[in-house]
């Protein structure tokens, strides 16, 4: 009897032990209940599940980066993004500028054209806050008219023990591209406030970081006071994707959110997205979501008006250049063709016609338009840029692989004729002369 009862003893005790070890498992595999659980499942030595820890918590938020809306912008592509980011459903929608088409000094157009923007954002399902571009603030009447609609041009709030910096990088007429020294002491007096967030996001439109003379446009400056702390910067302008990485931080150029594109791809860096960015406990993750990609469940978006801008065009002609440096194939280059004309002051000018990327072959297809739509007739002077990040286009400061003397249509020495019909044209290209 006593065998009995010692027996069964041990059972209980192994009972309880199993139990009480499940239970930790449980708790280990949910995260103790934080931020959710699962329920009613049952565990065994094998499990068809990988865990049971939810992907939530520890301060996990998401949020949408809209990017340039206008700029030439394309009918019904931000009016339809707004229904698309809804699906998304992010806590709030940030954003960095050229939100209306503007450069005009008439009020009642830009009040239009704002009327138009407000219709739009008033569908979003989350808050939306506004940045300032060129377009928005081309002259001190639409600083004006910005100022009686959403009052400041830069301001800062916090969300979950991070910054948020929205920067004003447009202050007409003689600060376009810069940050003024108001502003410069403000975003120094801010960051002191707020010395303990965990991470620090930075609005702009455009990426002033690009220019020769950081002093000058107080970019420099701002970089300065942000020195020390984690941060992420978002811009927009060129209406080309680029990630710079600067002193250890990640700045995102972003393409277009319904904005003048060829989208032309990846490749390009042109396409249609809104950045989704999740912040984790110790850093964000960005990703890059392609508006086409979108899709509610019976896929089909609503119908909505939102006219494009009207743009004059000239017809094109399928054209392609290869680039042989020293008798080889050149890959990664960009090639533009421009016209030699005269500015206002009878000074000659070159005009930006068109471009395109060599391929591994060397081949390059002409865009002037809309994605490899070819180049109109005429001649033209042609530049090559190869700078090891792909599409070169104006912004980036980077020194060319090749010789500087084919980059600049002053200096370059390759003519080219664009005829009716097919072009394949041949640029060579020597390291030396």
């Amino acid at each position: 009897m006593k065998k009995l009862l010692l027996a069964a003893s041990v059972l209980v005790v192994l009972g309880v032990v199993v139990a009480a070890s499940q239970t930790t498992r449980v708790a280990q595999l949910t995260g103790g209940g934080s931020g959710g659980a699962f329920g009613g499942i049952e565990q065994g030595e094998k499990n068809p599940f990988t865990g049971l820890r939810p992907n939530v918590g520890n301060g996990q938020f998401q949020f949408a980066v809209v990017s340039d809306r206008t700029g030439g912008h394309r009918e019904k592509v931000f009016s339809k993004a707004v229904h698309q980011i809804n699906l998304l459903q992010p806590e709030f929608i940030m954003s960095v500028g050229d939100l209306i088409e503007g450069y005009s000094t008439k009020e009642d157009v830009v009040a239009t054209q704002w009327d138009q923007f407000d219709g739009f954002v008033k569908k979003f399902e989350a808050p939306f806050f506004y940045v300032p571009g060129n377009h928005d603030l081309t002259n001190p009447m639409q600083v004006k008219k910005w100022g009686e609609r959403y009052g400041k041009r830069y301001y800062h709030f916090t969300y979950e023990k991070c910054l948020f910096l929205s920067l004003c990088s447009e202050n007409p007429p003689d600060e376009m591209g810069a940050i003024d020294a108001e502003q410069r002491a403000w975003v120094k007096k801010t960051l002191d406030a707020n010395k303990d967030v965990r991470w620090t996001f930075v609005f702009l439109h455009k990426p002033i970081w690009v220019a020769k003379d950081l002093t000058k446009n107080g970019w420099g400056e701002v970089e300065a006071a942000l020195a020390g702390r984690k941060y992420t910067v978002f811009c927009g302008h060129v209406h080309r994707y680029q990630k710079f990485v600067r002193n250890g931080n990640n700045y995102y150029q972003l393409a277009t959110t319904g904005g003048g594109s060829k989208l032309r791809g990846p490749e390009y860096g042109e396409f249609d997205h809104v950045a989704w960015v999740t912040m984790k406990a110790d850093a964000p993750l960005v990703a890059n979501v392609m508006l086409d990609g979108i899709l509610p469940e019976n896929l089909k978006l609503p119908d909505v008006e939102e006219p494009g801008s009207k743009r004059k065009m000239v017809p094109t002609h399928p054209a392609k250049a290869k680039v042989v440096l020293d008798g080889r194939p050149l890959a990664g280059a960009t090639v533009a063709l421009h016209t030699l004309g005269k500015d206002k002051d009878d000074k000659a000018k070159y005009t930006y016609v068109a471009d395109g990327l060599t391929d591994t072959a060397g081949v390059a297809p002409f865009t002037t338009y809309t994605r490899f739509d070819g180049a109109p007739v005429g001649e033209f002077t042609a530049t090559v840029v190869k700078t090891g990040r792909g599409f070169y286009d104006g912004e980036i400061p980077e020194k060319s692989s090749i010789p500087a003397r084919y980059a600049t249509p002053a200096t370059s020495p390759l003519r080219v004729e664009i005829k009716e019909g097919t072009n394949e044209l041949t640029l060579e290209l020597r390291s030396r002369e």
